[in-house]
């Protein structure tokens, strides 16, 4: 059990670093901010408190996807829509 919990951990870990790299604020930002919430988490044995946080971190996930998709989007539309403003 706590071999497949460290697996998906890894893995998440991974992800999110994968992620990272077009964040908004820098990669470096964001790999620090990374290890911080991780290495705030190591001591964490309960593997229902494990899954919780999984879940958490697939949830930031979601959620940097939904910014990067977002950022594509808005610039795709500067790019081909005049802006009506002007």
């Amino acid at each position: 059990m706590a071999n497949s919990l460290r697996g998906e951990v890894l893995n998440l870990y991974k992800n999110l670093l994968y992620l990272g790299r077009e964040y908004p604020k820098g990669a470096d930002y964001f790999r620090s901010r990374l290890k911080t919430a991780f290495l705030k988490n190591k001591d964490v044995k309960d593997p229902e408190k494990i899954k919780q946080l999984i879940a958490r971190g697939e949830f930031v996930i979601k959620e940097l996807e939904a910014l990067y998709y977002l950022r594509k989007y808005r610039a795709m539309k500067q790019r081909y829509y005049e802006d009506d403003n002007k």
